[in-house]
């Protein structure tokens, strides 16, 4: 009776498991409706059509400046912006992560522009001209266009940038007098002034400006244009103001863009997700400031700026520059890991989370969240691909040093232990996490390769070979379990409910439970409509760890189903309600467009679809994903490896790809199965 019972609960058992296999193979994603349209020049516009009121934000930033725009479309098709304007390096007192200065502007503290005497966008009680917005166009600028039926004779350009390298924001206006009649447009002349408290400002009190410029009264004569600017800037010398040129600063900033959308360019068959890798880029590189202890790189969202994170910076957006070929991106990747190693000790007491205020102080108010294994995983990664042995001999004793620390917390399991993740307690992660010993594993295999190419004691080379192998399995012991069904992972010794970042081993070429982790990721309990809830049951979600599940499935070798959810995704955040870039999270930070998520993004293409695993100065493991609906796909302009290089992949026959590497005018072909690895020098 009991051998009767076990058995049909067996074959309970393993119906239910099926069960759950073709549920996540059929997984019905929600039908998408597009707000946006992707244009030939790379650009996304809205045709305001209907579908009103809609709200969105969107961030750009330059080396002095970040500009937040809150822009709301309401019922009768009238655009209504706030706009906040973050001064990186003018500071207030006492030094902390938020001690930047910033300032709001609604449309009530701009100048009162009119045409023929007529009052623009009035209040309700002062009559005049409403002008319904005709469509919003973003690609490293916004730029709004107006139904201008009642103006009849003038068209009106309307944009918002932030300077590439000044603190100042500006606001365009460019009326074109497109009738047979001469039109008459002024711009009021404006000047707001306010200056912070002496006693609490860093350095000397700073003074925050708005003011029109090149306003007045003009005649346009049938065919002339003129621009009226409005501009933003923070100053601690308000009496010497030098003269600003918007024209000069658009085309910095147009340059700027260019500059970085000119290398790694994807080239696939699928017009969003080549558009959606652009946009990355530039979110994940104008986002660098210049500040007094170098350039960094900071998440933006009205909060973190000019400053540096373990996970953001060192983990994940800088091994994304040792491919981007940016000169700035990779000088602020280089200086993070300076300022990280200037807290290294003899006591391996943690280094900081975050380095903050232009570096003078930092903030550790989290504890050990891993920090030590971020830092190690993201420098040893960012040494191999960059391919500089300078810079890999520098950033060696820093990588070194917090491997030690990891090693230094092991417990008798086997696993490292650390006082919480980079999600901070929000969630709870227990004494020891699948993350950070993910992070160390893949630390410690880039370390055995980094230790080789710097000609290290063969000693040390193979303890790191060793201690990883070791890892490997204890990570399967300690953390390998069935969860809710699933042949996957629990995130901490008394996990029982699903998480997100049971990804993170797929991503670090651990692939023993990928098929029950991937079935479990793209399930009902932890897919939503915006990627991976963060637990099963909860309707907070990261896009961090969707950004890494994505590339990890892809690594697993599921292409197909990556690619699906990854086609999904693309279009929800370029195309969709809020747009353009990944995301922080929800319900906090009401999906910031926190910049180091973009890099992730990218990466999903280098390391994901591409499959490019560095493993010396001038060598790269190379397992192409192409989706069968595909017969090429393509990276060109790579900047990696000491070298500059492109990366073709195309379909040789049913079961083989051909990929060609084109670099100095030679180009270098390889044939392997579809699925295949290869090492290639490059």
């Amino acid at each position: 009776m009991n051998f009767c019972l076990r058995k049909h609960s067996l074959i309970i058992l393993i119906f239910l498991l099926q069960l759950r296999l073709v549920s996540a193979q059929q997984l019905v994603l929600p039908q998408q409706d597009n707000r946006w349209a992707l244009q030939p020049d790379g650009s996304i516009t809205w045709n305001i059509n209907g579908r009103l009121p809609h709200a969105d934000h969107i961030e750009m930033s330059g080396e002095k400046v970040s500009l937040w725009i809150a822009y709301n479309v309401d019922a009768a098709g009238l655009c209504h912006l706030s706009r906040t304007v973050v001064f990186p390096t003018f500071r207030m007192l006492p030094d902390d992560t938020r001690s930047h200065i910033a300032y709001t502007f609604d449309d009530n503290a701009q100048p009162r522009i009119y045409v023929d005497d007529e009052l623009l966008w009035p209040d309700a009680a002062k009559g005049g001209i409403s002008l319904p917005v005709k469509s919003i166009n973003q690609h490293g600028f916004m730029r709004i266009a107006y139904r201008a039926d009642r103006l009849r004779q003038v068209n009106i350009e309307h944009s918002l940038f932030p300077s590439t390298d000044k603190p100042i924001a500006l606001e365009t206006y460019k009326f074109t007098n497109v009738g047979n009649k001469p039109v008459s447009v002024v711009m009021e002349h404006l000047k707001r002034e306010v200056t912070t408290d002496t006693l609490k400002s860093k350095g000397a009190p700073h003074t925050v400006i708005m003011q029109s410029v090149n306003d007045g009264s003009k005649t346009l004569q049938p065919g002339q244009s003129y621009t009226f600017v409005i501009d933003y800037q923070a100053t601690d010398h308000p009496g010497s103001l030098m003269p600003v040129r918007a024209d000069l600063e658009e085309q910095a900033r147009q340059h700027r863009i260019e500059e970085i959308l000119s290398p790694l360019q994807l080239k696939t068959p699928d017009s969003v997700l080549n558009a959606m890798f652009a946009f990355a880029k530039i979110r994940a590189t104008e986002s660098i400031f210049k500040t007094k202890s170098g350039y960094m790189h900071g998440p933006g969202g009205l909060s973190y700026y000019a400053a540096i994170w373990a996970n953001d910076q060192a983990e994940y957006v800088n091994p994304y520059f040792a491919f981007s070929g940016d000169r700035i991106g990779n000088l602020s990747a280089m200086n993070a890991y300076r300022l990280f190693a200037g807290y290294m000790n003899p006591d391996y007491k943690p280094l900081p989370s975050s380095i903050v205020a232009e570096g003078d102080t930092v903030w550790k108010g989290a504890g050990d969240r891993g920090d030590q294994a971020m830092i190690a995983y993201g420098a040893s990664r960012y040494a191999l691909t960059l391919g500089n042995i300078d810079s890999a001999k520098k950033l060696w004793p820093l990588i070194s040093w917090c491997l030690e620390y990891n090693r230094r917390h092991i417990n008798q399991q086997g696993v490292v232990e650390s006082q919480s993740d980079e999600l901070e307690g929000r969630f709870p992660s227990g004494k020891a996490n699948l993350s950070t010993n993910g992070l160390y594993y893949d630390a410690l295999v880039s370390a055995s390769f980094l230790a080789r190419q710097l000609h290290l004691p063969k000693k040390e080379t193979t303890q790191y070979a060793q201690r990883a192998a070791a890892l490997k399995n204890a990570i399967e012991k300690y953390f390998g379990a069935d969860i809710a069904g699933y042949h996957t992972y629990k995130y901490y010794e008394t996990n029982t409910i699903l998480r997100s970042w049971i990804c993170v081993p797929l991503t670090m070429g651990i692939y023993g439970r990928s098929k029950g982790t991937i079935n479990a990721l793209f399930s009902h309990e932890l897919w939503t409509a915006d990627g991976l809830a963060t637990q099963a049951g909860n309707d907070t979600f990261w896009d961090r760890s969707t950004l890494y599940a994505l590339r990890g499935v892809l690594q697993a070798g599921e292409t197909e189903q990556a690619v699906r959810f990854l086609k999904y995704y693309s279009q929800r955040r370029l195309l969709g309600e809020h747009v353009p870039y990944a995301v922080e999270a929800y319900p906090e930070g009401n999906q910031r467009h926190l910049s180091a998520e973009s890099g992730l993004y990218c990466r999903i293409f280098t390391e994901g679809l591409f499959g490019m695993r560095p493993v010396g100065f001038n060598s790269v493991y190379c397992t192409p994903r192409l989706p069968q609906a595909w017969d090429h796909m393509g990276l060109d302009n790579i900047h990696a490896f000491g070298t500059v290089f492109d990366l073709a992949v195309e379909k040789k026959d049913a079961g083989h790809l051909l990929i060609t590497i084109k670099r100095n005018g030679h180009n270098y072909r390889y044939v392997v199965k579809n699925g295949d690895n290869i090492k290639i020098s490059v």
